[in-house]
């Protein structure tokens, strides 16, 4: 605290990479591929819905100090009405890039001057 602030979700990682039984598994470099694409793949088998939709807003959880698995849950957000196993796969692939940056947060040093910039299209 004398230096800044650190904010870190790693003990949430491990827990939820317990959850859903992910914690043994490979390490991933990035957690979702650019040329991914999710359509609403009606030829494969439905998984759970409430596991699912568990999956989801546990990750959602992390994005206070994951930004960069933004992307690929807010793909994966679209289909928690009928998610099939293409669509638990990404979020599967989401835990496996946590697992290599658990120890990843963000930090605010004490004394820098922040300043928000945005942007709109």
């Amino acid at each position: 605290m004398e230096h800044g602030t650190f904010l870190c979700q790693s003990k949430y990682c491990k827990e939820l990479l317990k959850k859903f039984e992910m914690d043994k598994c490979k390490e991933a470099s990035i957690p979702i591929y650019t040329s991914c694409y999710l359509d609403l793949d009606e030829k494969r088998v439905s998984v759970d819905q409430k596991k699912y939709r568990g999956l989801i807003v546990s990750l959602l959880y992390l994005t206070a100090s994951h930004l960069d698995i933004m992307f690929g849950i807010c793909m994966s957000v679209r289909f928690q009405s009928n998610p099939k196993e293409s669509h638990f796969k990404v979020g599967k692939r989401i835990l496996m890039y946590l697992k290599g940056t658990i120890n990843v947060g963000l930090w605010y040093p004490k004394r820098a001057s922040l300043s928000l910039t945005d942007y709109s299209d």
